[in-house]
């Protein structure tokens, strides 16, 4: 065997290299002639470090799983067994069944400091997964991976918006509840380095993924605008080197239909395309008792396709294009609390006759079972939508980029990523989810965004860094209308409401300079230090008026163009309104390792993001410190965040790898929605901090047994609280930030059964548990999620690796676990509704797929 005949010990990713073949070669050779006759064209790369050790990794584009690699028809099972072709018989093993010799916990490159670089020697909290590494833990979506992150709430169906891809993604307590345009998100989601600029859309199912990266804390320094929390990052896969792809097909729970496919499509030496799509059709788990429509249902589709062209080792280009569409019945939200004492419930309740129901209050509506009556009786259970107004979700999506890369020389890479993307969606909601007219929104929205980034990488040797520009514009256009029954003479007589109409135009321009630094003081000793500067514009233009007796379909011809201070009916002037904002942020961090397995750290960041302006209003706006009406837009002003981490990265003999982080966040003008009327607006909160601390673990004792583990604690309190006036649903001092559970964890095994030769059998568990937590600043009680989540996913896997199929077996939600993932509430406003959205119960699932 090569490992003894070498004397030395191979270490390899046995996952991540398991379908590649060596090259024969024949004669004596010296270890450091051979490596690289074997590995030549493989993708791979072979070295001996400072204690004798092989070490076998990947030549290139470490960041994805099996890209630019030759993949043959045949699988060998190691690539021990295939480096010792040169002294041993065909089919003889490096590593006998169940060894150790060669590392059975997979290296992993990530890229959260703008270079590729093992996560091991990273001093940022991450937690990266492979393809292989999601599809074994069932990890479909986007919104699925706070079941295996640490201190990651990421869940769709924001509910401001009606929309099914509305993502409200929270790391370490910092995030954002609205999805709508106004307001950015408060974590980042970069799909192939370009940043995604509106929340809605940032819950996706995974296309064609490679690799996925959550980064927790401030990434303000290297990832820019929006990272105050944290950052996302979704690498999907590049071309391979030959012809090759996959198929997938599914079905299941909710006649489920689900397809995908991906085809490697090499074109020269130098040029290599790759194309994928996939489609995804399941009933809704919400039935709408008036006209049984079913809701939360999935329809979707999407393609994708990129070029790599590479005419020298020291340029190459890749251009990437995609699109997806989404045509969906809505949101299932439901009933689950009314405001008898609301004026708007009590007012359709009078004017639908309910006995007992009385104008002006403080009368509630009678709490008896009357189909005329807007009370409680309504709420139909956890999967029955009790309302009737239209509903409807839809999206489309498109998106070109080039990513191009220049080794100018051994010391200087220079990088473009330049994108241009749209995105067009609406959501169409009943907010009361009853048969009554009380609140019903229709959002449409159409964006456009393009961004630039350059960066200059040097490499010195022991000092490395980047420096780089960023340029972002984006345009977006919102097309809102809000029916609701007011106390006006109609309503009580049993007549329709009213119709609001807010036509907005939305602008954001930035601009930011930034450079980051390491240096290596010794082999073991490491400092760097970052510092970015951003210029922001946001603009807003509105037209937003009440138009009376209207359907909420409703399309103006005309538009009226005076304020109401002037005797018109505009709420605010139609006048184009700017704000510029600014930073300076920066990050420094410490290393040290101890010894080849141990790495310590001490990081300091700091996140900032921008404010901007309110583009919702039902009346005409008030000076909020006097209470005089001004018809000028209600601005909210930047948040920051400043991190101080300390944390340890570990590998034990090959077989555990323990990581761990702790930090406090001093968290400044907090931006959380408040009530101002029946409005929902973005306001600055105030200040509060949050502390707390995440581990992992990786424990394989042998190639086939995995056992993987997480566990996040926060700690969130409020120091100084913003009084807003004439604003309901707001923070107390003992409130908790929104979506900041205590407590986040995740264990999971599988194992691998061989009952033939070329059959591999593999059974897989995987529980995540959430403590509970609030859906909204003021801490409702009646949304948010009360109690201890525990859900409980497995699978079983049929494969045979040399043929390329294998066969999933799966339960999702096995223990039927029933938990709000969502809410939204407006009990102490003129509306008094509240609803949620539940998880999706127990559902079954087949898969087939096939590589060639």
């Amino acid at each position: 065997m090569l490992a003894e005949q070498a004397g030395a010990p191979i270490l390899f990713p046995y996952d991540r290299v398991r379908s590649l073949e060596a090259n024969a070669i024949k004669g004596e050779l010296t270890l450091e002639d051979a490596l690289p006759a074997l590995l030549a064209g493989t993708g791979l790369r072979g070295s001996v470090n400072e204690r004798g050790a092989i070490i076998v990794s990947f030549a290139k584009d470490k960041t994805q799983e099996d890209q630019s690699v030759s993949k043959k028809s045949s699988f060998l099972v190691t690539v021990s067994a295939l480096a010792a072709s040169a002294f041993l018989p065909q089919g003889a093993s490096a590593q006998e069944d169940g060894g150790t010799a060669a590392s059975n916990v997979d290296t992993i490159t990530v890229t959260a400091r703008r270079r590729e670089e093992n996560l091991q020697d990273t001093p940022v909290s991450i937690s990266a997964f492979s393809e292989e590494s999601l599809e074994r833990q069932q990890i479909e979506g986007t919104e699925d991976l706070d079941m295996i992150t640490p201190n990651l709430q990421f869940t769709s169906y924001g509910p401001l918006t009606g929309n099914n891809s509305a993502a409200q993604v929270f790391i370490r307590g910092i995030g954002q509840t609205d999805a709508t345009s106004a307001v950015d998100p408060g974590v980042g989601i970069y799909m192939d380095d370009v940043y995604l600029g509106r929340a809605v859309g940032g819950a996706m199912e995974f296309r064609d993924i490679a690799n996925v990266q959550v980064l927790r804390g401030p990434q303000g320094t290297l990832f820019g605008r929006n990272t105050i929390g944290g950052a996302v990052l979704l690498t999907t896969k590049d071309p391979g080197d030959e012809f090759g792809g996959e198929l997938k097909a599914r079905t299941g729970t909710d006649d489920l239909i689900q397809v995908f496919g991906g085809l490697d499509l090499p074109i020269s030496d130098t040029l290599g395309a790759r194309i994928s799509g996939g489609l995804k059709k399941r009933d809704g788990y919400v039935t709408r008792s008036v006209d049984g429509l079913d809701l939360g249902d999935d329809n979707t589709y999407n393609l994708n396709a990129k070029i790599r062209w590479e005419p020298t080792s020291d340029f190459s280009l890749i251009l990437k294009g995609d699109y997806a569409h989404e045509d969906e019945n809505g949101s299932p939200f439901v009933f689950t609390d009314i405001n008898t004492s609301a004026v708007f419930p009590i007012a359709v309740s009078v004017g639908a006759g309910c006995p007992g129901a009385v104008f002006p209050p403080p009368l509630p509506v009678p709490n008896i079972d009357d189909p005329r009556c807007a009370n409680d009786f309504y709420n139909q259970g956890e999967f029955t939508n009790g309302g009737n107004a239209p509903v409807t979700s839809t999206l489309e999506s498109w998106g070109v980029s080039g990513h191009a890369s220049w080794d100018v020389s051994d010391v200087l890479t220079l990088k473009s990523i330049t994108s241009y993307r749209t995105l067009e969606w609406k959501g169409l909601r009943d907010a009361d989810n009853t048969p009554f007219n009380i609140l019903t929104t229709n959002l449409e929205s159409e964006s456009k965004q393009f961004s630039e980034e350059l960066q200059a990488l040097f490499d010195f040797g022991s000092v490395s860094g980047v420096v780089g520009g960023y340029y972002f514009d984006e345009n977006t256009d919102d097309f809102t209308r809000v029916l609701f029954s007011p106390p006006i003479a109609p309503v009580l007589a049993g007549g329709p409401g009213v119709l609001d109409v807010q036509l907005v135009d939305l602008g954001t321009k930035s601009f930011a300079f930034f450079t980051q630094w390491t240096w290596d003081v010794t082999d073991r000793l490491g400092v760097s230090g970052g510092i970015r500067y951003t210029d922001e514009e946001k603009s807003m233009q509105a037209t937003i008026y009440n138009a009376g007796v209207q359907p909420i379909d409703f399309m103006p011809t005309m538009l009226p163009s005076t304020v109401t201070t002037e005797g018109g009916s505009l709420f605010i002037f139609p006048d184009k309104y700017t704000e510029d904002f600014s930073s300076v942020i920066g990050s420094a961090s410490l290393q040290y390792r101890w010894s080849d397995n141990f790495l310590t750290y001490f990081s300091w960041s700091q996140g900032f993001k921008s404010g901007g302006f309110n583009e919702r209003y039902n009346a005409p706006t008030v000076d909020l410190s006097i209470g005089i009406e001004n018809n000028q837009p209600i601005s909210f002003d930047e948040e920051t965040a400043n991190t101080y981490e300390v944390g340890f990265k570990s590998d034990f003999g090959g077989v555990f790898r323990l990581n761990a982080s702790g930090f406090r966040t001093k968290y400044d003008d907090i931006q959380l929605i408040y009530r101002l009327g029946i409005v929902p607006l973005l306001f600055n909160a105030g200040t509060a901090t949050i502390s707390g601390f995440e581990a992992e673990f990786t424990y394989a004792p042998n190639r086939d047994f995995i056992v993987d583990g997480s566990v996040g604690h926060l700690r969130d309190k409020f120091k100084d609280i913003i009084s807003v006036p004439l604003t309901t649903a707001t923070v107390g001092p003992d409130n908790s930030l929104p979506f900041t559970p205590s407590w986040t964890g995740h264990i999971g095994a599988s194992y691998t059964l061989r009952p033939t030769s070329e059959l591999e059998l593999s059974p897989r568990v995987n529980l995540a548990i959430t403590g509970s937590q609030f859906f909204d600043a003021a801490n409702t009680v009646e949304v948010a999620q009360n109690d201890t989540t525990v859900v409980l996913n497995t699978s079983i896997k049929l494969a045979q690796p040399d043929a390329g199929w294998a066969l999933v077996v799966g339960l999702n939600n096995a223990t039927d676990e029933l938990y709000p993932v969502a809410g939204n509430a407006s009990l102490s406003t003129s509306t008094g509704y509240a609803e949620n959205i539940y998880a999706r119960p127990r559902n079954w699932f087949v898969e087939l797929s096939y590589d060639f």
